[in-house]
Order: structure tokens, then sequence, then C-alpha cells
């Protein structure tokens, strides 16, 4: 298809610096497709969330937890210093990243980058260079030391699109993490999940929602734009993921009970559909993933789906074009502008209704 497709125009004032306060506060936008006539928008809070899913609905999150990627170094050569920007965004191995590098172009494989923050410091070695600014970085420190040095020199990975507005701060630390946050790896947020509270997550489960988990660990080409003109030559960053034997067993059981499974987040669903078979049955997995989903693809493992309002042109905005239809969403994200909707990681969110059953094609 066509990138332009998935195009629109979004005002500076939509896109979200902070998070709603509490988190539970932030706005929802239930998206219903509504055929061969425009969906009627439906708005909500997420704290309504509890009655918008019905009893025995199991609302899948992913527990991954974002560790401080962001590192600022410098190159030396001779007394001539250049000053480097990473942000790491998949562990190869105990000691091994792969990273964008700003700048990179000048940047030879084999020379040592710095990385420092107040006293500490960090080096790690160019092993290879890729496209757009990629490299494999290999640290000077491995395993859990190379963690306990990543949490002393890095910072919290923010998106482009609120990093060149403000300056991170303490509270992104934990603003930035969500409430199932457990299993670190992750250089950016399962956004959709930010939302949930204690408050919230009791009210659903006293609802009779059960809570099933999987991890993703987001890497940092979530972010990256869609340069290619036609989806089918872009290519997708692997990331690594982990569906359980026990909750691919619960899911299973929930589809064959005729229940739905609702995906908190596109994270949650792209690991889903990874680890589902033909038939929609979900298989443990354990590994990279790639998946590229764009309208045409027929979903095999979720019913519903929570995410935040995405960039123009992202794989994220195709994805959820996917699920409930490019018109229908291109609808819906001009309703959510003219409403004053909240956009991206700290922004709002919606609700998102299959446009076919699943499994339709």
């Amino acid at each position: 298809m066509r990138v332009d497709q998935f195009d629109f125009d979004l005002p500076d004032a939509s896109i979200a610096l902070r998070p709603a306060l509490p988190r539970d506060s932030a706005r929802l936008l239930v998206v219903r497709p509504g055929g061969s006539s425009p969906a009627t928008p439906d708005d909500r809070l997420i704290r309504d969330l509890p009655e918008l899913l019905a009893r025995g609905d199991v609302l899948v999150v992913n527990d991954t937890r974002v560790i401080p990627a962001r590192l600022d170094g410098f190159r030396a050569r001779g007394e001539a210093l250049a000053r480097i920007e990473a942000t790491l965004h998949k562990r190869e191995s105990g000691d091994l990243w792969r990273a964008f590098l700003r700048p990179a172009k000048k940047l030879r494989a084999g020379e040592t980058i710095v990385f420092a923050l107040g006293d500490e410091k960090l080096a790690a070695r160019v092993i290879e260079k890729g496209e757009g600014g990629e490299v494999l970085l290999g640290f000077e420190v491995a395993g859990a030391e190379l963690d306990r040095a990543l949490d002393r020199v890095g910072h919290m990975p923010l998106p482009p699109y609120i990093s060149s507005k403000r300056v991170t701060d303490e509270s992104d630390a934990a603003d930035y993490q969500t409430l199932f946050a457990d299993r670190p790896g992750a250089v950016a947020a399962p956004t959709a999940s930010l939302h949930f509270t204690p408050a919230l997550l009791a009210a659903l489960v006293a609802k009779g929602v059960q809570i099933a988990r999987v991890t993703l660990h987001v890497g940092a080409g979530t972010f990256l734009p869609v340069k290619a003109e036609d989806t089918d030559d872009h290519r997708m960053h692997a990331e690594w993921g982990e569906v359980s034997a026990e909750t691919a067993g619960v899911l299973n059981a929930a589809r064959r009970a005729g229940r739905r499974i609702v995906a908190a987040g596109t994270t949650s669903l792209r690991i889903l559909e990874s680890a589902a078979s033909p038939d929609g049955a979900l298989m443990a997995f354990s590994g990279d993933t790639s998946i590229f989903i764009t309208p045409g693809y027929s979903f095999r493992a979720v019913d519903l789906l929570l995410t935040n309002f995405h960039l123009p042109r992202s794989t994220l905005f195709m994805l959820v074009c996917a699920f409930s239809g490019l018109q229908t969403m291109r609808d819906a994200y001009q309703h959510a502008i003219e409403a004053g909707y909240r956009f991206y990681s700290y922004g709002d969110a919606c609700l998102l209704h299959p446009a076919a059953p699943r499994g339709a094609a």
C-alpha cells in the first residue's frame, strides 16, 4: 500500500508532554467500525474501562520494563573529540547491543565511544555499522555488570517528540514505566498500559476480567518513520518477546469458551499474533519477531485493542488501520484532534473494535 494513505496533519498542541494525573483520568475514545456508515465516536475515560469490557474477557498486558537506554558520550581521535548520542534498541548478547547513533556518518568500525554521566564512564567499541545510523556496540562489561553501568550512566529514553520539547527529569523515571513493568529490556514503554492504576486494575478484576501477561521488549525502531513510498519496501526492526505456555493455555481456554482476548497495546497484540497458529490457537513463543501488520492482515489472536494515538505514517498507525479499517481510523483521529484528545506516549487512548470478525478475510 502507498504510505501516504496513512498520513494526517497533527497540530503540535495535540502532543502530550506529560501524562494525565491520575493516570486513569486520561480520555478514552471507543471506536466501533460502522460498516458502510461512519462509526459514531464514543468519548469516555480510561476509568470507564471496566464497564466497557465483559466478565470473562482476558486483558493481555506487556510486562516489559524500560531501561535507561539513551547514552551521551564522545569519540576521540587524538585530541579531537566528537559528541555522540546513542539509543540502544536490541540486546544481542551479554555485552552486545544494537543502537542508533547520532551522528554516525563519520564513525568507523573499531572506534571506541566513551559514554559518561558525571564521574561515571562506560566504554563501547563499534563492532559493525549498518544503515540509518544503526551500529552494533560491544561494551567493556557484560551481563548484570553492564545493566548496573547503564543504570548509572543512561537516561530514560523518552520519544523524540517529547525529548525535543523538554528535558527528561526525575518524574519520567516513574511516569514512563507501567504498573506491570517487571522484566527489564525495553527502550520504549508499552504506552497503552501507562494508563493503569491499582484502583483501575482492582475494578477490572472485580468485574471478572482476567489479566494475562506477555513480554515484548519494545525497541527504538518503533519511533522510526516509514521512509519508503510503499509498505512492501519497509523493513521492521526485530524485537524479542515471549508468550509463556501458561499464558497461551489461559488464552486458548478463553477462546474455546467464547470469551474475548483484549490486547493492552500494539506490543501485546504483535507478540500474540506472532505466537498464533493459522487457526488462532496460541503457542508458547520465545524469540525475535519483526511482524509488520498492514491493512489486509487477518487477525487471529485478538478481539479488542486498547492503544494510544500514533504518529502519522507510522507502522503503529498502519496496524490500527488494519484492525479497525483505514477510513474508520482516519475519521476517529480527525474526531480526536477536533475534540482535543492528547496524542502519543503520554497521551490519551482508544478502545478499538475490529472492522470484521476475527479471522475474516
